[in-house]
């Protein structure tokens, strides 16, 4: 029996698409009887023809994701977005920071200029963490001089 027909017909009358349209298989000669749009709104009023209700994405795959992530996992940095920390950044900052400090001290004469070429380098090669770390490896290996009213090692004001 062809139901086509009466498929395209009642997807029309009722404006769905034909995979929704469901017919009674215990009525099917009713159904397939069917040949103008009237008949089809009268076995629609009398339950033959009926709309299946529209289906909805799975919900399984977000309900494992979810739980994943309450686990802590998918939290990597491929699967973040937006701003993100920009380590290039804070490198150019603490570099350029450092180095600064670094002429600062050649210029007062606090490091001779064979020691802030040597410093220098290391500046450039990423040892130090910060200004801190940088001062306190000086004061450590004794390539601050002495200044007149401090102590051995020490570095003087903001510097």
């Amino acid at each position: 029996m062809d139901l086509r027909l009466v498929r395209r017909l009642a997807a029309e009358v009722l404006g769905v698409g034909e995979s929704r349209i469901w017919i009674d298989p215990s009525r099917i000669d009713d159904a397939a009887a069917a040949i103008s749009r009237d008949d089809v709104r009268r076995l629609i009023k009398e339950g033959v023809i009926s709309v299946r209700p529209e289906s909805t994405p799975s919900r399984g795959r977000a309900r494992l994701r979810a739980l994943k992530k309450r686990q802590g996992r998918r939290r990597g940095p491929g699967s973040r977005k937006g701003p993100r920390y920009d380590e290039k950044r804070l490198w150019i900052l603490r570099v350029r920071a450092q180095r600064k400090l670094l002429k600062e001290l050649k210029e007062k004469g606090l490091i001779d200029a064979k020691t802030f070429r040597e410093v220098y380098r290391l500046v450039k090669g990423g040892m130090f963490r910060s200004r801190a770390h940088l001062k306190l490896y000086l004061r450590e290996h004794n390539l601050i001089k002495v200044s007149a009213g401090g102590a051995r090692g020490q570095v003087q004001g903001s510097a």
